[in-house]
């Protein structure tokens, strides 16, 4: 295979996930959580879920408030709608992504259309910049036949979330951050080989299968998170048997980190606000999409 990648990067840590629940009692597990913030910025968060029970997910995620990032949810399998306080609706199902940018503030429901069957997706949190923050809120959702894909050496299967892999440009792009989003499809025996910025923090869940980056194996339900280097300029990734895993990059910001829930900011007076905006009922203006 012709590697576009001379120098890759090696895993400098795994992590495991943990058990966890959100919304109405929806199931689910906390890979990237607050801790790894600013080791993995502009990242904020990364929850999975996935299981045949209905009484898992049937709850959903009723009416609750957000500020100051984005949401990215990405369906593997499953029915959830999306309605929220922008006047946006939306059917996130089967390979469909939601983007969403809470921005100064919006309030938002995401309830299944299911009452039995799988529910399996990903939800990523983006940072904004303190710039942006207060920006008006922005939805789209994507259907799968909407994310483009394309398929590399290897037979390898990759759809472009956001950004851009071997000149395929992904569904959204952002500025400053510049986020790689790809959800990678490997057959057994292939290799897959990503070009990244030096600059970037990256990682690798492996949500199928195992994977091999490096002399590192990343099994099932692990992040791997790559290591940095002036020198690096992509990862490289290894698949013996069929694998699925989510290959995530970014810009960091380097700006301070202030959270409280579902509301990030960059300074505690600024949170404060927030839970003043919100609870005065300010989380409803209405704002159409780009």
């Amino acid at each position: 295979m012709n590697m576009p990648v001379r120098h890759p990067r090696e895993v400098e840590r795994l992590v495991t996930g943990h058990a966890t629940s959100d919304g109405a009692g929806v199931r689910l597990t906390r890979i990237l959580t607050q801790s790894l913030q600013r080791r993995l910025d502009p990242f904020l968060m990364l929850d999975a879920f996935g299981t045949d029970n209905p009484e898992d997910y049937i709850g959903g995620f009723p009416d609750h408030p957000h500020r100051g990032f984005e949401t990215i949810t990405y369906m593997i399998a499953g029915r959830m709608r999306h309605r929220d306080s922008g006047g946006h609706e939306g059917l996130l199902q089967n390979g469909g992504m939601q983007w969403m940018t809470a921005g100064r503030g919006v309030v938002h429901s995401e309830l299944p259309e299911q009452d039995e069957g799988r529910m399996e997706g990903f939800q990523l949190w983006l940072n904004l910049p303190a710039r942006d923050k207060l920006c008006a809120p922005w939805y789209r959702d994507f259907q799968a036949a909407d994310i483009p894909a394309f398929t590399a050496a290897d037979g390898v299967l990759v759809r472009v979330l956001a950004g851009e892999s071997h000149g395929v440009a992904g569904a959204v792009q952002r500025e400053p951050t510049r986020p790689l989003y790809l959800d990678l499809e490997m057959p057994a025996g292939s290799a897959f080989a990503q070009p990244l910025p030096p600059t970037h923090n990256a990682f690798v869940y492996v949500y199928r299968g195992t994977v091999r980056i490096a002399e590192t194996e990343v099994p099932v339900q692990r992040m791997a998170i790559l290591g940095n280097g002036a020198d690096r300029d992509g990862v490289v990734l290894h698949a013996q048997q069929p694998a699925r895993a989510l290959l995530v990059a970014g810009m960091p910001l380097g700006e301070p980190i202030a959270q409280y829930g579902p509301f990030v900011m960059t300074t505690e007076e600024e949170i404060m606000q927030a839970m003043r905006d919100y609870q005065a009922g300010r989380f409803t203006s209405r704002h159409s999409p780009e």
